[in-house]
């Protein structure tokens, strides 16, 4: 066994949130190495999560656009587009990511040691690489950012090739005609718009009443119609009872008595943790029945000098977030000061897009604050005309006696990147944090900022008639 001793921080996982600790860790002059069990960089949210579904919705999106171009209709038709080529497309988008991270390690002088981390103690890390060698990292702190994976009920086969989940649905080797999607949670409404953008037939399966029931109930129901619109069905408030699959497709038998036949069932309800077969108990750690670890503020677990960050902490589970937790957790293992991930702006890429930073109307009207909207509707703005994407709108909620703006909800083109235009405006400090800012700025015409202009005179107008 390889005895490498002399680690400041050994890192078990190389997704956003393990890459970011590590780079801060080495930025902040500590002897850093990083473990990785798949065949290259990048965790699970370069090989199976974030990018490839949002590889395949851009994909799916030019085929939409172009069937929706006057000079380019007819040249594309959605349902000849094969689910095996937008794969090899997708995959040469996860080479070039792997290809970037690589280089990040490289460039900061990281170690990388290709296998599984598992945990001897609090400052042991014992590692089988790949050609079967045995490495023993001595470390002072590590950080676990090993991610999570699709959750397996016990009572459904995923062994059969028409069963999928959100990981294996990237090796689907055919093309169904109708596909069932069990669980409507971001991931499911996601993958539910690009099968309907290629003209495949979706039934969509909600174990609660409304659609993404987190977001704003305005946003949420536009969602639910334009989904119906592109030929989605969506059941609502409904469990399963059992999954019954043969050589011709899988059955899927609802609590209700319902049944779905379809092609294929792609399985999106919940998410486990990657804390299996790693040691834990060895280091005196729990995880709870979800595989997730609690950490406290500074990200620490109940065993001192072991940190969790990233999807296996839970909350919010985004790569995003992730990011910046790898990033204020080697902070602070290198004596900064503590500091949290907050005010996370939602970015759910259905199509078209959603996004949005600060409180929604329920939770304002809830808390008794005086609030008012201010809107803006694509149809309207000159950008959206040109771009022909002229369904959605931007929605400021503002206080009404300040008019500091408490939340802004965007559902449309370029949701995911005009959102951070009210996102920075909410971050600054007293009478900066207004609506004024939109209305006394200029913004570039034509454009899709342009909204916060619209949406903010529309709000001002609604109080001061």
């Amino acid at each position: 066994m390889d005895i490498s001793a002399g680690w400041d921080l050994v890192v078990i996982g190389s997704g956003p949130a393990g890459e970011a600790a590590a780079m801060q860790a080495t930025k902040k002059g500590l002897r850093v190495a990083i473990v990785e069990d798949q065949k290259s960089l990048g965790g699970n949210c370069t090989h199976w999560g974030t990018i490839p579904s949002k590889a395949l919705r851009h994909l799916v999106r030019q085929v939409i656009r172009t069937q929706r171009n006057p000079l380019l209709r007819g040249i594309i038709n959605p349902r000849e587009v094969r689910w095996q080529d937008l794969i090899v497309r997708t995959r040469e988008v996860i080479d070039s990511q792997v290809q970037v991270r690589t280089d990040f390690y490289i460039r900061n002088r990281v170690t990388v040691f290709g296998g599984r981390g598992e945990l001897l103690g609090n400052n042991e890390v014992r590692v089988e690489d790949r050609e079967g060698r045995l490495h023993l990292l001595k470390t002072r702190n590590v950080v676990i950012a090993t991610g999570s994976r699709p959750y397996h009920p016990e009572d459904v086969d995923f062994d059969h090739p028409r069963i999928y989940d959100s990981d294996t649905i990237l090796t689907m080797d055919h093309t169904p005609r109708h596909i069932i999607i069990y669980g409507a949670g971001v991931i499911g409404s996601e993958y539910a718009c690009i099968f309907t953008g290629l003209g495949i037939r979706v039934d969509l399966v909600n174990s609660r009443q409304h659609l993404l029931d987190f977001l704003d109930t305005e946003i949420s129901d536009a969602l639910s119609y334009h989904l119906r619109e592109q030929g989605c069905t969506i059941r609502q408030d409904e469990e399963y009872q059992r999954v019954v699959a043969d050589d011709e497709g899988v059955t899927l038998e609802l609590q209700s008595g319902k049944k779905l036949r379809a092609d294929a069932l792609l399985w999106c309800n919940g998410r486990s943790g990657n804390t299996q077969d790693m040691g834990l108990e060895a280091a005196g750690l729990k995880p709870n029945n979800r595989g997730q670890l609690q950490v406290n503020e500074r990200y620490q677990t109940e065993v001192e000098g072991i940190y969790a960050v990233g999807d296996v902490v839970g909350w919010p589970s985004l790569a995003s977030a992730s990011y910046d937790q790898g990033r204020f957790c080697a902070a602070a293992i290198a004596g900064d000061e503590v500091r949290q991930v907050t005010d996370v702006p939602t970015g759910i890429y259905t199509i078209p897009g959603i996004s949005s930073v600060g409180r929604n109307e329920q939770e304002l009207t809830e808390a008794k604050v005086p609030y008012e909207v201010g809107q803006a509707f694509f149809r309207n703005l000159a950008r959206a005309q040109i771009t022909g994407e002229r369904v959605g709108m931007l929605k400021i909620l503002f206080h009404r006696e300040t008019l500091a703006v408490l939340g802004i909800h965007c559902f449309g083109y370029q949701a995911m990147e005009i959102v951070h235009v009210g996102q920075a405006i909410m971050r600054q400090p007293g009478e900066l944090n207004t609506l004024e800012y939109f209305i006394d700025t200029t913004f570039n015409y034509p454009t899709m900022a342009e909204a916060y202009r619209v949406a903010a005179i529309n709000g001002i107008n609604r109080i001061r008639r």
